[in-house]
Order: structure tokens, then C-alpha cells, then sequence
């Protein structure tokens, strides 16, 4: 027991003195090679601490290797910007002054309904509240404000189209038919196909953007009592 303990507190100080030289940033602030490497410490570090058949130095020399390996993968990054972006790739413009780019959406692995989460989570709950959104290399999402707004929706949007398919369950919340979705599309010269967006507040303002086209916002003639 004692030399369980023991073993586990020079784990746990050998990992305490890494992880203050790896630096300040936090989990969601690390680029994927530093949280891979943080996990890989991780799954280091238990070995030793639970096999005490498994020497003492075989652990602690494991983790030092692959605290070599962060720091020299951190100076690589910082030695130029072709360098950093094949270790940490680029940022992504997910959304331009043409709207919501779906192309750059779907080369993260994300997909609309991603995105409004995100935006929803900072403080942003209309597609049109913001003029420029980016995904950061580590996942994080910068917004810059949409200036030139002046009507704000009064409830949260639902994503009723996303790349050219219909999200029918909140086809059901707005009490509204595929038929009618499609018919409102064709009055927009467009078809469902080339809807990349659509989203319908609960006082019928629309978000629509159509395939290489800039974004408009419209109105949708909700049924009595539709609201949510």
C-alpha cells in the first residue's frame, strides 16, 4: 500500500511539473496535438500508478519522451505559418457576408445545425446576428456582430431546411406541411435541392440562402397559434 502511494505521488508531481511547462492554455484552448498528447500522458501515467510490477522509471521516462515530443512539435509550429497549419490546420469562415458556407462547414465534419448550436452558445441565436464567423484551429468559434441589423427575432429561429433536406421534426413544431415549405422555396425562384438554409422564427421571419447566393431574409405565413 505505501508503495503504491508513494509511486503514484511521483506520477502525480513528474506530471504536475510537465503540464506546468506544456503551458496555460485549457482544454478547450489546445490545438488536437496537444490534446492528444495530454491524453497520452494520461494513459502514461496510470500504468505505473496501478502495476506495481511495471518499474517506476519506464513510466516517468514514457512521459518525458512525450513531453520532448509537445515541445518540440510547439516550436515547429511557432517556426512559421506553412509549418503551423499542416500541424494545427487553419482557421474556417463558416460564415461570410454571403451567409452560412456550407462547403466550409462539411471540410470540419459539421454540418448546420452544429454551427447554430455554436452560435447559440455565444450568445448568438439568428443566423444574421453576425457578419463573420470562424471556427478556430482548436474548435473554439469567433462571431463578429452583424452591424448593419436592425430587426431582431423576438423567438428562437428552427432550422427547417439544411443542405437541401428537411428537418421534419420541426416541420411538426411549426404546424406546417413538407408541401408548404417546398411551395414557399419555389415562390423564392429556388427549389429544395439548392436550399443550403432555411430557418423560420416564430414570428415567420426566414432565414434563406440558396446554393452560391448571398442570404435574404424573408417572412413565412405561419398558421394561427403557431408559436414557440
Amino acid at each position: 500500500m505505501a508503495v503504491t502511494f508513494i509511486r503514484t505521488l511521483i506520477i502525480i508531481i513528474t506530471l504536475m511539473v510537465l503540464m506546468r511547462l506544456m503551458g496555460k492554455r485549457e482544454i478547450g484552448e489546445m490545438q488536437p496535438y496537444e490534446f492528444i498528447i495530454t491524453l497520452i500522458i494520461a494513459d502514461l501515467a496510470c500504468i505505473p500508478m496501478a502495476d506495481v510490477s511495471i518499474p517506476l522509471t519506464y513510466g516517468i521516462v514514457a512521459i518525458i519522451c512525450v513531453f520532448l515530443l509537445h515541445q518540440i512539435l510547439t516550436i515547429l509550429e511557432q517556426s512559421g505559418s506553412i509549418v503551423r497549419r499542416i500541424i494545427s490546420g487553419k482557421p474556417s469562415v463558416v460564415i461570410n457576408q454571403n451567409g452560412v458556407d456550407v462547403v466550409e462547414l462539411k471540410r470540419n465534419n459539421l454540418g448546420v445545425d452544429d454551427l447554430i448550436e455554436s452560435l447559440r452558445t455565444a450568445g448568438y441565436f439568428t443566423l444574421d446576428d453576425v457578419s463573420y464567423a470562424i471556427y478556430e484551429t482548436n474548435g473554439s468559434l469567433s462571431a463578429m456582430p452583424n452591424s448593419n441589423k436592425t430587426n431582431n427575432a423576438n423567438s428562437i429561429p428552427l432550422l427547417i431546411v439544411a443542405e437541401g433536406k428537411i428537418e421534419h421534426h420541426n416541420l411538426k413544431l411549426i404546424d406546417c406541411e413538407k408541401n408548404e415549405i417546398i411551395a414557399f422555396i419555389k415562390k423564392q425562384n429556388s427549389n429544395l435541392k439548392k436550399t443550403e438554409v432555411l430557418t423560420i422564427a416564430g414570428d415567420g421571419r426566414v432565414y434563406f440562402k440558396e446554393k452560391n447566393k448571398k442570404y435574404k431574409i424573408t417572412s413565412f405565413n405561419l398558421k394561427e397559434g403557431a408559436w414557440w
